[in-house]
């Protein structure tokens, strides 16, 4: 199982069975109201833990990269839990709210509440108590808004500028159902296991919370940097930029990517590094694709000679195995980690065997003659597909070209679609599916 599946399932598994050893969902006697009473409380456990730990992937934490394999893994566990907060936090509200509702039309019958008097309280459980008018009503808004949030995030139309600046306010409303669930978490619940474990997310989340609102996500790993080059090649409608960095990177390996940015109000873009690192140079390059709203004016905001600042690098795509071949394909913009570890090949040359296809619907002379030269300087064998003229990429003709796959690793960075039609292909023929690596780059 891969470490972002295991660490999902093994999550909400930990959640659960620390809950269920202090508390149950069948209690007794067992009725609707009793029940109720006991799942608000398992699924709001549930809902804040899982937003907690998302935030804390929201900040980029580097120690944990490397565990998950990748920010880009990290981001489609972010994007899972924050889909595991949705639905946790609608069947919590539907509970909580819903009950009400059936109650008002009459489908329930309230049970008789306890006669004032019949606890005796601590001043602490007292304020406790006065809070859940407020924390109840705060995190009902609060779960309307972050319902709404998540749902433009899974919207892929929705603009990537408004798409960062509507996710950020995600940070204001986990602070709210922080606040909610500390006052409403039974208290029996804190002297336990499942209530330490929420403590602690409790803190974490709170933590990268204010990191996010502060704008101080990856602020240790940025470098301000000059834009030196800008080169288009119109054919295949990319921008070929080149950056000329301050002191303070601390280097990258062929395949990584770094966030750059060159607009306040655009913020951070991921872009794969498409070029080894120098450190006498200290200069990064990167192709970027022409195709969002964004990507497609970069070419009219872009100036030789403005600041921007870059922060990285991330990814674990690094061409790092003891396999005696590889098979590289990369699809449409996808090129650009093998571009970078090419130009690593040409001056630090390595053991294996590497066959590179690059699959590309446009046709740019000059870029394609870039590739052939960085191909023939690294000694990697090319193998050019332009799907218009020579139709798509099979597995079976990668087979053919490469008759040794089977001693080979596969590094995929392209459309998801056909990653995952390639590798269904080849661990069907007998690749180990470890041997098969894929970039995720999706952001959102």
């Amino acid at each position: 199982m891969k470490p972002i599946k295991l660490l999902f399932v093994a999550f909400l598994a930990l959640l659960s069975l620390l809950w269920l050893l202090a508390d149950t969902l069948a209690p007794e006697p067992f009725n609707y109201f009793a029940f109720r009473g006991v799942f608000v409380q398992f699924s709001g456990v549930l809902a804040i833990g899982v937003m907690s730990l998302a935030l804390l992937l929201a900040v980029r934490p580097v120690w944990l990269e490397g565990r998950l394999n990748g920010l880009d893994k990290m981001y489609r566990l972010h994007k899972w839990l924050g889909i595991a907060a949705l639905v946790f936090g609608a069947l919590h509200w539907w509970m909580a709210k819903g009950t009400k509702w059936m109650v008002g039309w009459g489908w329930l019958e309230r049970p008789a509440r306890r006669p004032p008097g019949a606890e005796t309280l601590t001043t602490l459980e007292q304020w406790l108590r006065d809070q859940r008018g407020l924390a109840e009503s705060l995190g009902e808004w609060a779960f309307y808004a972050a319902a709404v949030l998540i749902a433009l995030a899974l919207i892929k139309a929705f603009p990537y500028r408004l798409f960062r600046q509507t996710h950020k306010l995600l940070a204001i409303g986990y602070l709210v159902l922080a606040y909610h669930s500390f006052i409403l978490t039974k208290q029996d619940y804190w002297s336990q296991p499942i209530g330490w474990l929420v403590a602690l997310l409790l803190v974490v989340g709170v933590g990268a919370a204010l990191l996010v609102l502060l704008g101080r996500v990856g602020h240790t790993r940025k470098v301000q940097g000059r834009l030196e080059s800008l080169t288009h090649y119109p054919g295949v409608k990319v921008l070929e930029g080149t950056i000329a960095l301050e002191p303070g990177w601390s280097g990258h390996k062929p395949g990584q990517f770094a966030f750059v940015t060159s607009s306040a109000s655009e913020g951070p873009h991921p872009y794969t590094i498409a070029s080894a690192w120098d450190p006498q140079a200290r200069r990064l390059t990167f192709i970027v694709k022409q195709l969002g709203d964004w990507t497609a004016r970069l070419g009219e905001h872009l100036q030789e000679g403005m600041p921007v600042s870059v922060e990285g690098p991330y990814g674990c795509f690094d061409f790092d195995d003891a396999k005696p071949r590889q098979i590289w394909v990369g699809g449409g913009i996808g090129i650009t980690p093998f571009i970078a570890r090419m130009q690593h090949l040409a001056r630090n040359p390595g053991p294996q065997v590497v066959d590179l296809f690059h699959v590309t619907g446009e046709f740019d002379q000059a870029a394609i003659d870039k590739l052939h030269a960085d191909a023939e300087a690294a000694h990697v064998t090319l193998h050019l597909r332009v799907t218009p003229k020579d139709g798509r990429l099979t597995p079976a003709q990668m087979r053919e070209a490469v008759p040794e796959w089977a001693r080979a690793s596969i590094w995929f960075c392209g459309p998801a679609g056909f990653g995952q039609a390639l590798r269904a292909d080849f661990t069907a023929h007998g690749l180990a599916a470890a041997d098969f690596h894929q970039e995720l780059f999706e952001m959102r």
